[in-house]
C-alpha cells in the first residue's frame, strides 16, 4: 500500500533503524521509545491489525512472535533460552486500543522494569 507509512518503510522509501529483517518480516527501534529497548516487528506484507493477519496467515502471525522473541534476545532483554530479565510484547487493534498505524506491528519493550497495569 502506498500510503502506508510501514509500507514504505520496508520499501526502503523511509529510512528506519532496522534491527532484524527476514524475506517477511521486518524489525526496527520505534522513533518514539516507551522503553530503553522499543522496537517494532511487522510482517513485510500488509496486513491492516492482527485479527486480519490472524485471519489471513496464521504462519506469518507465528513467524513475527518468533521474530519478536528473537529482537528481545538479540537486544539483551532475554537469557539465552530463558525468559531473564523479561520483555513485554504489545500489539494494539484500532484506534480505541491506540494503534495509530494501521498496519498490524508488534512492540517489543525492555531494559527496565515494566510496571503493571502498564502507564
Amino acid at each position: 500500500m502506498s500510503d502506508c507509512l510501514f509500507c514504505r518503510m520496508v520499501a526502503g522509501e523511509i529510512p528506519a533503524d532496522v534491527v532484524h529483517e527476514t524475506d517477511r518480516v521486518f524489525a526496527f527501534r520505534d522513533i518514539n521509545p516507551q522503553a530503553p529497548t522499543h522496537v517494532l516487528v511487522i510482517p513485510k506484507e500488509h496486513h491492516r491489525n492482527i485479527g486480519a493477519l490472524g485471519a489471513a496467515d496464521p504462519g506469518l502471525l507465528a513467524e513475527i512472535v518468533s521474530a519478536a522473541h528473537q529482537v528481545a534476545t538479540q537486544e539483551g532483554l532475554v537469557d539465552g533460552d530463558t525468559t531473564e530479565p523479561g520483555y513485554r510484547l504489545v500489539t494494539n487493534t484500532g484506534p480505541e486500543a491506540g494503534q495509530s498505524v494501521d498496519h498490524v506491528h508488534l512492540h517489543v519493550l525492555g531494559g527496565r522494569r515494566m510496571a503493571w497495569p502498564p502507564g
